[in-house]
């Protein structure tokens, strides 16, 4: 009976501070998604580039941010961040600086950690495209940038899906890294509750639990998109 009472919406409980936290995970998570994917889309293509300055540069990105620890980074942006965007604000002639929320600056350290990881998925799906297929299109006249959309494009992402499924996991675990920074997600508000409470077993069984339900909840999502690209696929090939 305790456990329930403690685990209980409102004042007597903690579960509506816990059900807050999922939502600040969930939504940490989903924010920094598309912002990864596309940065990392990015840094791949200039790997691809026949520019040689491009292509030092993708690779000191990935570099930089692969190598260095996550939470390090967090750190690095959130108070580095921060005092960038104050002096530039008191340069402005502002008389007070602009502070930077955790949530902002942790959607910032992760989506410059996934696009890294995100950029080679995508380095190889490139890769794996034969080069036949853009000769092909240049000699049907299509353009390159037609070509990336109508031909190249629809293959990477089949192609890379079952790699950013998994950065997609890691992701999800890494928001519990930000809780570092003082913002309130699952791994914060149970360490409050643990704290307060005593009932630390508890609280963090519950914090894995709530990690696995969403692990389990993106492979299902993963794995019906995987299906239903494959089936587009098959379709394709039966109307040609």
């Amino acid at each position: 009976m305790e456990a329930f009472e403690l685990l209980s919406f409102g004042d007597a409980g903690w579960g509506d501070e816990i059900a807050s936290g999922v939502l600040v995970t969930v939504a940490l998570s989903l924010l920094t998604l598309p912002i990864g994917l596309f940065v990392g889309l990015l840094v791949a293509l200039a790997k691809q580039s026949s520019e040689k300055t491009l292509r030092v540069s993708a690779d000191i990105y990935t570099t930089i941010f692969r190598g260095l620890p996550e939470l390090l980074t967090i750190f690095i942006v959130y108070f580095g961040l921060q005092i960038a965007v104050r002096n530039t604000a008191l340069m402005l002639g502002f008389k007070t600086g602009f502070e930077i929320n955790s949530f902002v600056a942790g959607m910032i350290a992760l989506a410059l950690v996934f696009s890294s990881y995100a950029s080679e998925v995508f380095t190889s799906a490139f890769k794996a495209i034969p080069k036949g297929q853009y000769e092909g299109a240049h000699a049907l006249g299509l353009s390159r940038s037609r070509t990336m959309y109508k031909i190249i494009f629809p293959q990477l992402i089949k192609i890379s899906l079952p790699g950013l499924g998994n950065l997609w996991m890691i992701l999800l675990k890494d928001t519990a890294l930000i809780s570092a920074i003082g913002l309130a997600d699952i791994m914060r508000q149970t360490r409050i509750a643990a704290g307060v409470t005593k009932e630390a077993f508890m609280f963090y069984g519950i914090a894995c639990l709530l990690f696995l339900v969403l692990a389990l909840l993106s492979s299902i999502v993963f794995s019906r998109i995987e299906a239903a690209t494959k089936r587009s696929e098959a379709y394709g090939e039966v109307e040609k």
